[in-house]
């Protein structure tokens, strides 16, 4: 079953802008889902009308098979939106955040604390009771924002870039939070993020955004192999030959692009794996001093630069 679906959704602004364009997207139910894409890709005007804070300029949108754009009042209870600003009060205590927050879904003070309870030993909160908010660190103030916005157990629950600026700890902390919520509470996570591992850690599925339509929708796994590239990974003993190595393999025209990534030159073809033993042959030919040599798959992030980079060119092509 699926928990979200657009069919041709297009959002044009007064301004003229086009920020979607007929774009169909489905969602699994209790799936982690990422969307990705440039700024300006329309992400967030997804969001807005998927969370019924805006209307589609055409096509439709449906939470659990209710349409977003006619029934609203229908939507807004199954689902909880966590925006990239914290939305906690720091002049509350934690426990008062909840209740507010609780307060807003007309729930009872039995339900409400027993939810507040379960959210707030799921979440690891409980060392943070008795302390202000406002001492909070930021990724505390996150974690609580995210846990108070779970408190009508949505069915739904979008989060628009949660871990920017966090560092990796609180990232990690955030990404085993966003695991229990569809683990624990079967609550189908709608995720955008620049951090292309944490949606490659995170998510069932991804669909990749540029200019309001859907370049890509697929898992992580499959969408490493989408590209049908061989990537072979070199680590050499002296990593200050790096730039050396990638020239050479490059003055001899038998890959596509190559680049460095920390202490490792990768190169990309198109040919089958046999130009793993001819990489191999001309490096141990020119006395390179191996560390390391494998066939390895794309990262999330060579597959999103090489096919937002693709689109670009062809439009500019069409352009010219």
């Amino acid at each position: 079953m699926y928990t979200i679906q657009t069919q041709d959704l297009s959002k044009t602004y007064r301004n003229g802008v086009n920020a979607l364009n007929n774009l169909n997207i489905q969602v699994k139910e209790g799936e982690v889902f990422s969307l990705l894409g440039p700024n300006g890709a329309g992400k967030s005007s997804l969001i807005k009308i998927l969370t019924t804070q805006c209307l589609a300029t055409k096509g439709k949108a449906f939470i659990l098979d209710i349409d977003t754009q006619k029934n609203p009042d229908d939507v807004r209870p199954l689902i909880s939106c966590v925006s990239q600003n914290i939305s906690i009060d720091t002049h509350m205590s934690l426990k008062e955040n909840f209740i507010f927050q609780a307060r807003l879904y007309q729930l009872d003070n039995k339900t409400i604390n027993q939810r507040m309870k379960l959210l707030i030993e799921s979440f690891e909160l409980s060392d943070y009771v008795k302390y202000p908010v406002s001492t909070y660190s930021g990724g505390i103030k996150r974690r609580l924002d995210i846990a108070m916005n779970m408190i009508s157990f949505p069915k739904v629950l979008f989060l628009d870039e949660p871990t920017t600026g966090m560092d990796i700890q609180s990232r990690r902390a955030m990404w085993k939070m966003i695991l229990k919520i569809k683990e624990i509470f079967k609550t189908t996570v709608f995720l955008t993020t620049h951090y292309l591992e944490e949606a490659d850690t995170l998510s069932d599925s991804i669909c990749i955004l540029k200019d309001g339509k859907n370049l890509i929708q697929a898992s992580p796994y499959e969408l490493k192999r989408i590209t049908g590239n061989t990537m072979v990974k070199i680590d050499l003993k002296e990593k200050e030959v790096l730039p050396a190595c990638r020239s050479y393999i490059e003055s001899l025209n038998i890959c596509n692009s190559s680049y460095i990534r920390g202490e490792s030159v990768l190169f990309i073809s198109n040919a089958t794996e046999s130009i793993f033993p001819i990489i191999l042959k001309a490096l141990l030919e020119k006395k390179f001093n191996l560390k390391s040599a494998e066939i390895t798959l794309p990262s999330l992030e060579d597959v999103f630069i090489e096919l937002t980079s693709k689109k670009e060119r062809k439009e500019d092509e069409t352009v010219c």
